[in-house]
């Protein structure tokens, strides 16, 4: 690695982070698109989280965006979409809407940082017409059982015939006990899917909303986007059995087009900010995912809309940050150790321990061809293996921007208790 050509082109595109003209520079950039992709090294660090709500605020309030896509389920985010937008029928308050992230890992979402950003919106929201709120939503695949029991709460004050029809589909699933491996299993192995009949389900609810009553609207669009999750489970729980590149694929296509139905609902020209982590937002073809077959929504977006598309990537030299174990485990808060040598984070602490933006040309010299290490930490985190936790990377091809903090926090759970979360230090 070219060490001293990768830092001496860093310190020409560096500058402070965290002052008015820096976040004045970035909106100025990021406003001229379409989709802002707001990226996170990890999905359990505060400054990630605030440092993009500041971002989304002005960018909503400045500059027309219409909503916040996020890496979650559609049911649980479609509860504190109609708590945001003031509706009838929502929670009385922000901490009661994001009741219904129980799911594990529940800290992405039901946290200080999102209760807060709830608020904003909220009173954002709050003397506009329907039409015009800003809403946030949920675009992942693992609401399987949750957008079957929605799409039945929705058909049960609507059409019949649709109600008996989902009815029918979902009984495909019931022998599965609510159990997605056993399902994975069973359709994946032996044959024995629901493939067909979700995907006719879908069929039956698509674009319903277009000829719905306009105060209707949302919900039928949200019978949709919960029979599309249905299908993008089915088929990711089916594909991941055998085939790891293929369910991360499945994952990220459905997360594109719940996208642009999204974008579809709002009106083609509307603008929309879309909240993941790096691995998702980070065009794919500038990482190792390439060779191994992996495409991603930065990738996808990029291809489909070019220039109409800016993303931001995040990253800390070290802090605190909160995860798992393992798949299911306790949550805890476990100590981020400094960057590794040679990492993207190390090399950008050298530079200065301080916060940066990097405002970046693809073409650069340096960072447009040299392949650095750039630290990624999921919901299940293990500090001890750092070295397997960096993901080969062209960093100015992967974003258009990248905002580095020095130090950062762990993100702060709104509920907790002794068996689920361990204050402090790694068990």
């Amino acid at each position: 690695m070219r060490e001293d050509l990768l830092l001496e082109s860093i310190r020409q595109v560096s500058i402070p982070f965290g002052t008015r003209d820096s976040m004045d520079q970035l909106i100025k950039h990021a406003a001229k698109a379409q989709y802002v992709l707001l990226g996170e090294a990890s999905h359990g660090t505060s400054d990630f989280y605030t440092v993009r709500a500041e971002l989304s605020k002005r960018l909503i309030a400045e500059h027309g965006f219409r909503f916040i896509a996020v890496e979650g389920d559609w049911p649980a985010c479609y509860t504190l979409n109609r708590y945001v937008k003031g509706y009838s029928d929502a929670a009385a308050d922000a901490g009661t809407a994001l009741d219904d992230f129980n799911r594990w890992p529940t800290w992405m979402w039901a946290n200080e940082e999102i209760r807060e950003l709830a608020g904003w919106l909220r009173e954002f929201n709050k003397d506009k017409p329907d039409a015009e709120k800003v809403g946030f939503y949920g675009i992942d695949v693992y609401s399987l059982w949750e957008s079957m029991d929605e799409i039945l709460k929705v058909l049960e004050t609507q059409d019949k015939t649709d109600l008996e029809a989902a009815r029918k589909a979902f009984e495909c699933f019931e022998p599965f006990g609510r159990d997605e491996q056993s399902y994975g299993i069973s359709a994946s192995l032996y044959g024995e899917g629901c493939e067909d009949q979700v995907i006719a389900l879908l069929g039956r609810l698509q674009d319903k909303w277009k000829d719905a009553h306009p105060g209707d609207q949302e919900r039928a669009l949200s019978a949709e986007l919960n029979a599309m999750a249905v299908k993008g489970a089915e088929a990711y729980y089916r594909t991941m059995i055998r085939h790891d590149a293929d369910s991360w694929n499945v994952r990220d296509r459905h997360m594109v087009s719940a996208l642009e139905k999204l974008v579809e609902f709002h009106g083609e020209h509307s603008r929309v900010l879309v909240w993941e982590h790096n691995t998702h937002v980070g065009d794919a073809r500038a990482t190792d995912m390439a060779s191994e077959g992996m495409v991603n929504v930065g990738q996808l977006l990029r291809e489909k809309h070019g220039s109409q598309v800016y993303a931001i990537g995040f990253g800390t030299y070290e802090g605190t940050v909160i995860a798992g174990r393992s798949w299911g485990a306790p949550m805890e808060e476990m100590k981020v150790p400094p960057a590794i040598r040679n990492s993207w984070e190390e090399l950008l602490h050298r530079n200065t321990a301080q916060d940066q933006l990097l405002l970046m040309d693809p073409e650069d010299p340096a960072l447009g061809e040299i392949t650095v290490g750039h630290r990624a930490i999921g919901v299940v985190y293990h500090p001890e293996r750092e070295r397997g936790n960096y993901v080969p990377t062209v960093i100015s091809r992967r974003y258009n921007a990248f905002i580095y903090l020095d130090h950062t926090k762990a993100l702060r759970p709104l509920a907790f208790s002794n068996s689920r979360y361990v204050s402090g230090n790694v068990k």
